[in-house]
């Protein structure tokens, strides 16, 4: 490990202080976010983190491979690139990213409208459902933001989420990863975002329109 890594060490026998040592880098969160849904090449992973320089990216990257968070790999031909992703372990820290979610979506200093990359949303949608309220909803969203393609998708309670559009989708959301969130988690519009050109929504919009019901946002914590 890096002299200057070791400096920053908490130096504690506690787990969750050891996490930190570990992740607490900064950028290194929202990398593995990015990787969640597979194996990102770093070009990509560039574009979804546009505030990271790549020289930042490449010491972080490095770091979470020493930790044996994400390693390097080659896609199969014909692609043959080397593209980077979350070891099994790396994977396991999906349900903290959601648990950090929900405590931190309370906070009243949180910019919901902030830059939200896709993957960030489709975790978001998974952290955020309120299964109770779905109940034996059947819904498969498609989302298309620029060349990317999602799925998000629940069944009696039971999430999926991934790339690529799902078979058969009820609605394909267009346009911004911002325009769906603002839909979702503020109630704004259909029609607004879609003036604004923010938006696109093809399939059943009634659905659309009723999907806050099932995104409600926590109160927020008071500031003392």
């Amino acid at each position: 490990m890096r002299p200057d890594r070791l400096k920053r060490r908490y130096d504690d026998a506690c787990a969750a202080t050891h996490g930190m040592d570990i992740i607490g880098e900064r950028w290194a969160l929202p990398i593995m976010r990015e990787l969640m849904l597979g194996p990102r090449r770093f070009g990509e992973l560039r574009r979804s983190l546009p505030a990271l320089s790549a020289n930042i990216l490449t010491q972080r990257l490095e770091g979470l491979e020493e930790a044996g968070i994400v390693l390097r790999t080659r896609l199969p031909p014909p692609a043959s690139v080397q593209v980077y992703a979350l070891t099994e372990w790396g994977q396991q820290a999906g349900p903290v990213f959601q648990a950090l979610g929900r405590w931190a979506a309370r906070s009243p200093l949180h910019d919901p409208t902030k830059p939200f990359s896709p993957v960030s949303l489709m975790l978001s949608l998974r952290t955020m459902i309120d299964v109770g309220a779905a109940g034996d909803m059947v819904a498969r969203l498609g989302f298309r933001f620029g060349d990317e393609e999602f799925h998000w998708t629940i069944d009696h309670g039971a999430i999926a989420l991934g790339r690529g559009l799902p078979p058969d989708p009820h609605i394909v959301f267009g346009g911004e990863p911002g325009a769906v969130a603002a839909l979702v988690y503020a109630g704004v519009p259909i029609d607004a975002l879609e003036a604004d050109g923010k938006l696109t929504v093809a399939g059943d919009r009634d659905l659309a329109c009723r999907l806050r019901d099932y995104f409600p946002m926590p109160d927020k914590a008071a500031l003392t």
